[in-house]
């Protein structure tokens, strides 16, 4: 074997290993992006999850018990008690209703993750492109065919 073929054997080796590196490195960054946009996507769902619960325990929970304490407490102002109870469930749903707008507008704002999307597409193309080079014949040679391949 000359010096060229070892070198230009080398250089092969050398391609190979720095493609792979490379190919690495890409499906790294990738995956990396991806959990990026999918962070912040998943902190204002958790955002808007949150004000859904509050309003949902507001409208269960405190509901009966401040809303008699309210309209009680309106009633001894000298209004009806029919017209208390009125004001104060009033009140509540509005509250419900300020925390629902709250919870669908955080909701809104969560989009597909579109960098990673783009991203994964453009190296399908790449990929999709590149074709496999065929290999060469190898003479037969009575060392090569006792090797046995695993």
């Amino acid at each position: 074997m000359s010096a060229a073929d070892d070198s230009a054997e080398r250089g092969l080796g050398q391609l190979v290993a720095t493609a792979t590196a490379e190919m690495s490195a890409l499906v790294h960054d990738e995956i990396a992006l991806a959990k990026a946009e999918l962070r912040q996507d998943a902190k204002r769902a958790g955002i808007g999850s949150a004000a859904f619960v509050v309003a949902g325990a507001l409208a269960l929970f405190a509901l009966p018990v401040l809303s008699f304490a309210a309209a009680y407490g309106i009633h001894n102002l000298g209004l009806g008690l029919a017209w208390s109870f009125l004001i104060v469930g009033g009140a509540f749903l509005a509250i419900a209703a300020l925390l629902i707008l709250i919870a669908l507008a955080k909701l809104k704002k969560i989009k597909k993750p579109e960098k990673s999307i783009a991203s994964a597409k453009e190296t399908a193309a790449v990929l999709q492109k590149a074709k496999p080079h065929p290999r060469e014949e190898l003479p037969d040679h009575p060392v090569l065919e006792t090797v046995t391949r695993s």
